[in-house]
């Protein structure tokens, strides 16, 4: 993958009417850049003009997004290898948000794959740490919700879409 973002950037000036794929490449990046947390209540929306539309799942992210424009702009920029964003808008969208996070959901054949695949995240050190929640329930709540962040975590490092 990273290969693939140090070869673009070049093809994407170099074409004519390569919008489409310039706005590809953005979204890539938003999504390696973004990191877990972010990915989680952010989907890039729209490349128009140099301008960025990020949707946000609701005010909070938004407040707190608007705070790290600069930075994400920068490092956007940076590995997309071209100056492609000049500004990021940022808009309440939450459908849009849990759209674009279904979508790592939807690279797995089935819940049960997901939940297999979040169970072999679950370290003996997370596990041995896990023990000290008393409640059951909330202990296998905690450790099936820190399985599936983890794989989630492992598939945008991978830079899977």
């Amino acid at each position: 993958m990273l290969d693939l973002f140090r070869t673009l950037p070049s093809l994407v000036t170099d074409i004519e009417g390569a919008e489409p794929l310039r706005e590809a490449l953005v979204f890539a990046a938003w999504r390696r850049i973004a990191g877990q947390s972010l990915a989680d209540h952010t989907a890039p929306v729209k490349l128009e003009n140099a301008t960025l539309r990020v949707a946000v799942s609701n005010l909070t992210w938004q407040r707190h997004l608007k705070d790290l424009c600069g930075q994400m702009l920068f490092k956007l920029n940076a590995a997309v290898g071209i100056p492609a964003v000049s500004f990021i808008e940022l808009e309440i969208n939450e459908a849009a948000v849990l759209r674009e996070r279904s979508k790592m959901l939807r690279s797995f054949a089935s819940e049960s794959d997901l939940l297999r695949e979040s169970e072999k995240e679950i370290t003996p050190d997370l596990a041995s740490s896990a023990e000290k929640i008393t409640d059951t329930n909330l202990r296998e709540q905690f450790l099936l919700a820190a399985g599936k962040c983890l794989v989630r975590k492992k598939h945008f490092e991978s830079g899977s879409s």
